[in-house]
Order: C-alpha cells, then structure tokens, then sequence
C-alpha cells in the first residue's frame, strides 16, 4: 500500500498489529512533512521562458523561479521584491534601489540585469502575448551603481512600478537573445527565486528544489511537483487521493460535497479576473459567424451596432450563470474590477436581465427576427467556460438570436481568436495590477502595438474619446486626480459595450486536511503559500 509516496510492502507470513501499522503510518508522515508538496494547476504552462507569454498559468509556475522588482501580496498590495525601494527624480525619471542578492547559479543580482531584462522583454520571438507593454514606457536606462538604476521615460508615468511588477529579471549572463528552447530545456532557467528548476515535461508536469540559499522567507516545502491537471474531476480525484495537496479552479459542481468532506480544507476570494464575451469590431463588412436569421450573409457587421450590443448583453441573465452554472463560486459583473479596487466605477453594476427590452432593441436595429449567431470559447481554460457559452446560447435564443456552440481547446482557441475567426468568444481577464488602466491599455485601447497599446484587444474595438482618456490617465502622477479619470474611460467604455462582461470568478483553493493557503486575489498557486494547519 502506498502512503503519500512511501511504499511499504507486508509479506505473507508477517501482519503488522494496529500499533505497528501506527507507528509505520506516523514514520512515513514525519518523512514526508515539509518535504514534497505536489500542486494540481488546471491549465497548461506554456514554456519556462519568464518573457514568452503573458498567460496566467505562465506567471503562477515563474514566481517560484523568478522574481519582480516588485510583486504583490496576496490582497493584491504592491511590495518590495528584487527592489527595495523606488521614487520619482524628475517627470521622466523613476530611480530604483536594488536588493544585494544572486542568482541561483551564484552570479550577483546587479543593475545591469534590469537593464538587460528589460531589453530583452520586446524582442523575444514568436511571443503568443508579448510583455512588451509593461516596458514600452522605458525609453531608456542609466546604471548609477551595482544597486541604483535610473529608468526614463517620455514624460510622466506614474505606473511604472506596476509595469514592472509583471516582469520576471533574469542574469544578462545569458548573453544576447536567449532562446526560449534553453529555458524550455533548464538551460537559461535561473533566477533569484525561493525555487530552482529542475524539469519541465510540458503538459505534464515541472519539478523545483528549493533554493537554500534564498535571501527571503525559505520556503516550507523542499521539493514541489507543478502538475498540469486540466480535467476538473481529475484534480479533485488527485487531492482526496493524496497525490496533491493543493488544486486550484475547485469544480463548482464539486463544492458542496468537498465543504462537507473532512479530509478538504478550502479558502477563497473574490478574483481580481473577470469572464466575458468578446464581440467582433474588427470587421465593417460581414462578421465571419454572424448571419441573417435565415442564414444570410449580411452586407454589415451587426455587431458595429450599439443597440445589437445592448440586445446581447440584456438577454443574458448573470445572476442565474452565477446561481446554476458556476454554483455561487462568481459574483455578477459590469466591468473588469473587483468591488474595493483603486478605480472600481461604483455606478457601473452588472447588465440587468431585460429579454424584452433586448427584443426591442433588436427590432429597433433592424432585425425583428433576430440573427444567427456562433460563440465559440475554451472547454479547458476557466471555471465552467463551455457551460457558460451554452448557458448563454441558452437565454439568446429566447429573443430570437439563433446561437450554435464551438468549444475547444485553449492552444487551439487562442490561435484562432488571434487571427481574429471568431465573430462572439468568451475570455477572461485577470487585472495584475488591481488597477483599471490595466485592461484599458490591453484591452481596450486601439491596437497599436507600436505604442503597446491595445495588445491583448482581440475584437479591435476603437474609441477614439476612450484612447484619449487613457492617454491623460498614463500622464497624471496624482493618484486622486488618476482615479477619476480612470474611472470616466471606464465607464465610457463600458457603456460603448466593447465587450459583454459577465462575472468576477471566486478564486478557490481546496488542500488536504493538514494544510492550508493564503487565498490570492491574482489567482496564482504559489507553493511559498501553503503550510500546516494552525
């Protein structure tokens, strides 16, 4: 029989008494206690490069290897990490101090690798999402001192901590342009982190030793398995029977037993990532899988419509996707940020539920009988996320709307999404930052990657009144005087309905009985969180 990784094996002509059976079970507890910690993630990360992919799963398995000039608490707060401290010299100028540790392979942590890593970030190839965003506002670099680095920029910008809290620094000892292979392969894979990598079988599973030498907090567990769980019934099956400790994206369905289930510790929190539905901007023409209500190609996009928008987004009932299809682990929403963030719009609530009224609307811009519509959205990437494109479809054809279904993978579906096939498709946005430039500038601003913005807007949605209210937002250092305005593009931008906001998911962790973890707003399973039971 198998004990947390032990095996011991009885012969036939030996049966232990219950004391011996105790103390063999007690021996292999004590073996095992703070040694191994084995991490269910549901979804796949993409490569061990800290600079290939702005991907969640990405960030979550690189905080154990890497670090940021600054990071967040699990509320979401901006801390020290690699810096110690920052300020603003002048309009264009932020200094940083930095911290006097090494990497794991024993070079000095310096100022020149912030300038190298931030070099570097732009020019990776192939990047599916770069993060090129987070650096775009650095024009230049000025190495004071092995620990003090002067970063320029254009004018005043006030978030470049938060920029650079999304980027991993890595050694300039790898020299010009490292290959993501070589990270993939362990090759480049240093960091400063409380964890060095060991192996990456991708779609499997990535090893990690603790770095003893770590300059904070060592970490509890000696040696963490990353595996990559994507089935919501197989993570569950894998914590009760004692191959993980932790999983993360706890099923809905599976909740109300596992509250009940002694063996099952879980925390949670309302998630700083909010699920919506994207809608085709792009295209002036014939959106590629909207149709009339007889199947007829139409010589506009619908969707360029306002009140078509409005229509979608009133016939969609939240509360009841909240109630049935995500089991109360969501909270209904009309915008990116969580309730309490800097810059949450507080009259700006969720969509309410008015089939009618949607009718109307429909009729109103001319189609009384409706349209034939596709959404298409992952079956392995967020909570519920095939459910939720059938609840959906669901309620549009009760106003007429005739909607077919496509899930799919993720690698496959974000491919496809990028080469902007899709006309309705569901995604989901984490706000890092915990602030609402974040998704203006990614998502909502006008594409244009020359300026970093609009980086992640996949339906090319553009407001020129929208762009102008981000850019004098980027340029305002008072964080009052920021907020509000934030706050005005938001609330335009919304109201434009870019994108059909559905719900905040609840972040919910489920650890065997024992263990428990600090609940992160950002989502991310970090095994620097999880410890005994107090």
């Amino acid at each position: 029989m198998a004990m947390f990784g032990a095996r011991v094996i009885w012969g036939t002509k030996m049966r232990p008494s219950f004391r011996m059976l105790s103390f063999v079970i007690c021996l292999t507890l004590g073996r095992a206690h703070g040694q191994t910690l084995g991490i269910a993630s549901s979804a796949p990360v993409t490569s061990i490069d800290p600079h290939y992919h702005t991907f969640a799963p990405n960030d979550s398995f690189g905080a154990h290897v890497y670090e940021r000039l600054v990071t967040r608490n699990a509320a979401g707060d901006m801390i020290p990490a690699l810096a110690v401290s920052w300020k603003v010299r002048d309009d264009r100028t932020w200094e940083f101090t930095l911290r006097d540790v090494k990497f794991h392979d024993g070079t000095p942590f310096t100022a020149e690798d912030v300038a190298y890593t931030l070099n570097r970030v732009p020019r990776v190839k192939n990047s599916p999402a770069s993060f090129s965003i987070y650096t775009k506002a650095v024009t230049g670099t000025e190495i004071v001192d092995p620990h003090t680095i002067l970063l320029h920029t254009a004018g005043p910008y006030p978030l470049l901590p938060n920029d650079l809290g999304n980027i991993f620094i890595i050694p300039h000892t790898l020299g010009p342009d490292p290959a993501t292979e070589d990270f993939n392969s362990g090759k480049n894979a240093i960091g400063t982190g409380p964890y060095r990598f060991v192996s990456y079988n991708p779609g499997d599973r990535i090893e990690m030793e603790r770095s003893d030498d770590y300059w904070g907090p060592k970490p509890y567990w000696k040696h963490v398995s990353y595996r990559i769980i994507s089935n919501d019934a197989s993570r569950t099956a894998a914590l009760l029977a004692g191959d993980v400790g932790i999983i993360e994206f706890v099923p809905p369905t599976d909740l109300p037993a596992l509250r009940k289930d002694s063996r099952v510790t879980l925390s949670e929190v309302v998630s700083n990532r909010s699920i919506y539905l994207w809608l085709d901007h792009a295209h002036d023409g014939p959106s590629p899988l909207v149709t009339g209500p007889n199947g007829e190609v139409l010589a506009r996009n619908p969707l360029k419509d306002l009140r078509v928008r409005q229509a979608l987004s009133l016939a969609i009932n939240r509360q009841a996707i909240v109630d049935r299809v995500m089991e109360n682990a969501a909270i209904p929403t009309g915008q990116y940020l969580r309730p309490g963030s800097y810059s949450y719009v507080p009259d700006l609530p969720p969509t309410p539920y008015q089939p009618d009224r949607a009718k109307a609307l429909l009729a109103e811009a001319g189609f009384p009988k409706g349209l034939r519509v596709t959404i298409n959205g992952p079956n392995d990437r967020y909570v519920n996320d095939a459910k939720i494109i059938q609840a959906v479809a669901q309620m549009w054809q009760r106003i007429g709307v005739r909607t077919t279904v496509e899930a799919m993978p993720w690698n496959t579906y974000v491919a496809r999404a990028g080469k902007l096939e899709f006309s309705i498709f569901l995604l989901g946005w984490g706000v890092g930052s915990g602030e609402g430039l974040n998704p203006l500038r990614a998502q909502l601003a006008t594409w244009n990657p020359a300026r970093g913005l609009g980086t992640a807007n996949r339906g090319r949605y553009s407001n020129p009144a929208v762009d102008a209210l981000i850019d004098q937002a980027m340029g305002t250092m008072d964080d009052g005087a920021r907020e509000k305005i934030i706050q005005k593009a938001m609330k335009l931008a919304m109201d434009d309905v870019p994108v059909i906001e559905l719900h905040l998911q609840k972040n919910i962790w489920a650890t065997r009985k024992g263990l428990e973890y600090e609940p992160r707003v950002d989502e991310a399973t970090l095994a620097m969180g999880v410890r005994e039971s107090k």
